[in-house]
């Protein structure tokens, strides 16, 4: 089998790398920050913008809509896909992110549950830029991390420009078996300095949850409460790249695994940092892994921009520390925004 070919990360129309079928249909906006507006009305998964126009998957209405593909187009693109796949006729990049794998196989039995079952609704995407390295920051919850792939969704398939979230993880993901191979090439990498620069200041779009596992394995009665931010190595990393800031709420995570206590010992001796305990697991066995359908709402704040501070301010511990605690409060303030404006937990 001839082997895939190696392309540098980035690409001509920043906005991500090439080869996954989309990129004809990106933006080719010059790089400039879009200008602020006020926020739109919310974007349901269902509607117009479920899916790019450049989805061999969809076709579009003349009404703006996407209605499912037939049975023979679905056979045409997956014999298409698995051709490139056996030819080696797909690109991946120096970090091993293959965009065409995550679009058509890693995301695929994931998006029903964005669409379906969370239900999710996505706001403040314009805040999004459309080019170029941007740094999205949001909280972390939910027992188990789809919080992040959820708005790995919301920017891929929803946002005007379909821009691919590199995802920056913890050691634990990349050192679990199956796991670590498939979050590399779903375009996930170290949750280190030297990786998120690189990235950023290739063009990319990168996504870091500062709360990591004190967020994601907190309690059910501390739900949408922020945890500490660590010492601020993202705000640092976005300041040397001169690249904006994305503070993004996520509501609706807390309540798919509910956390009522800890099995400590039990996580201890599974190499774990928690062992969660909630109403269905594991009294139910595999059907306590299922999550419950909360509403979900995803936020993207108004951008903090780092073009205008010094250089070397990312050397600086007490500007760092004070951004730092910028996000951790713009995005503490924008979830209690999300949970008044949420009808019910459900609904």
């Amino acid at each position: 089998m001839p082997d895939a070919r190696i392309i540098p990360i980035g690409g001509d129309n920043g906005s991500g790398p090439t080869g996954s079928g989309r990129a004809s249909d990106r933006s080719s906006a010059n790089g400039r920050r879009r200008a602020a507006s006020p926020a739109p009305e919310p974007q349901r998964a269902p509607d117009a913008d479920a899916r790019p126009d450049s989805d061999e998957a969809y076709r579009g209405l003349p009404g703006g809509g996407y209605e499912p593909p037939s049975w023979d187009e679905r056979v045409a693109g997956t014999l298409a896909f698995l051709r490139r796949r056996m030819t080696g006729d797909y690109s991946v990049d120096e970090f091993g992110f293959d965009p065409e794998l995550q679009e058509k196989v890693l995301l695929a039995p994931l998006r029903p549950l964005y669409e379906k079952w969370f239900r999710v609704e996505t706001r403040g995407l314009e805040h999004v830029p459309d080019t170029g390295g941007a740094l999205v920051v949001a909280n972390h919850s939910g027992t188990i991390a789809v919080d992040s792939v959820m708005t790995q969704i919301a920017l891929l398939d929803h946002h005007p420009a379909h821009r691919h979230l590199r995802m920056l993880g913890a050691d634990l993901v990349f050192q679990t078996p199956f796991i670590g191979e498939f979050a590399r090439k779903s375009g996930s990498t170290l949750a280190c300095a030297p990786d998120a620069e690189r990235l950023m200041g290739k063009g990319e779009l990168v996504g870091v949850w500062p709360e990591g596992f004190k967020g994601v394995g907190k309690p059910f009665s501390e739900r949408y409460k922020l945890q500490r931010f660590g010492r601020g190595g993202f705000v640092a990393a976005a300041l040397k790249a001169r690249v904006p800031i994305i503070p993004t709420a996520i509501v609706g995570a807390e309540e798919i695994y509910p956390m009522l206590g800890d099995a400590r010992i039990l996580a201890r001796l599974l190499g774990l940092p928690y062992f969660p305990i909630t109403p269905t697991f594991p009294w139910l066995g595999p059907l306590g892994m299922v999550p419950l359908p909360s509403k979900w709402l995803i936020m993207f704040g108004e951008p903090i921009h780092t073009e205008d501070f010094p250089e070397g301010s990312a050397d600086d511990p007490m500007l760092v520390f004070n951004l730092t605690d910028q996000v951790r409060e713009t995005i503490q303030q924008q979830i209690y925004r999300l949970l008044v404006q949420r009808r019910s937990v459900f609904f």
